[in-house]
């Protein structure tokens, strides 16, 4: 039988698919985390430049609004590329009795942590904003549910911490059981992966960085420079189908 006639292993083709819907997710939950970071922190640069309390108003209602809308997105879109990749895991496990992925996820899980961080800290400055618009009551309700949201944060970034751990001790626990093993010979693996989807990600990571630190005032961009950083940002995530 020809090489183009044989069928293909077992689970392959069924394993592409499950392997393809779950980058599309990670894609999803990537884009929706830079743009709400990038957007936020653009917002707020402009906010904090603004001469008048005329001008600074609209842009703090707007990075109120960025914000509200910021964690129901990053929170759908993270769930639904967490359960695609159990899914996947567990379905190797079926047909391979071994996963391929798993090494990266700690460090995945982290960085994904720390750009929720990143996020309520943001959304925690937008009071500040209402205050240079001169909206003090407003500021102030808006300061008690930033205190209110801020015991939740701590609470449950203390219970990621502990699973978090847990699952690292699991990780490394089933590595020395399998002894490292090499994957099944069955498994397609992956397929090849595209690097120009790595350099964009790199790109908008790089540009988020650059905004994130002038937000934090270690270096003062002209506007227009804060503009392309933003657009780098989003083109960036967009555009790359990784």
């Amino acid at each position: 039988m020809l090489l183009t006639e044989m069928a293909p292993p077992p689970g392959a083709q069924e394993m592409a698919g499950l392997r393809a819907r779950a980058r599309a997710a990670r894609r999803g939950a990537l884009v929706a985390l830079t743009a709400s970071i990038a957007l936020l922190t653009t917002v707020q640069l402009l906010a904090d430049r603004a001469a008048t309390r005329e001008q600074t108003l609209p842009l703090a209602v707007l990075s109120l609004a960025l914000f509200v809308a910021a964690l129901p997105a990053m929170a759908l879109t993270q769930y639904a590329w967490g359960a695609r990749a159990r899914r996947v895991r567990r379905r190797e496990r079926e047909l391979y009795a071994s996963t391929r992925s798993g090494r990266a996820r700690p460090l995945t899980r982290l960085a994904v942590a720390a750009c929720w961080a990143v996020t309520l800290l943001l959304g925690w400055t937008v009071p500040r904003l209402f205050r240079a618009a001169a909206r003090y009551s407003f500021a102030d309700a808006l300061s008690w549910a930033g205190e209110a949201m801020s015991v939740i944060s701590v609470s449950a970034g203390v219970l990621f911490l502990l699973w978090w751990a847990r699952d690292v001790v699991g990780m490394l626990a089933r590595a020395l059981r399998s002894g490292g093993s090499p994957g099944d010979p069955w498994d397609p693996g992956a397929g090849p992966r595209r690097k120009e989807g790595a350099a964009l990600w790199t790109g908008a990571a790089v540009a988020v960085a650059a905004l994130l630190g002038a937000r934090a005032h270690l270096w003062e961009p002209a506007t227009g420079v804060i503009y392309a950083l933003l657009t780098a940002a989003l083109v960036c995530g967009v555009v790359t189908d990784e």
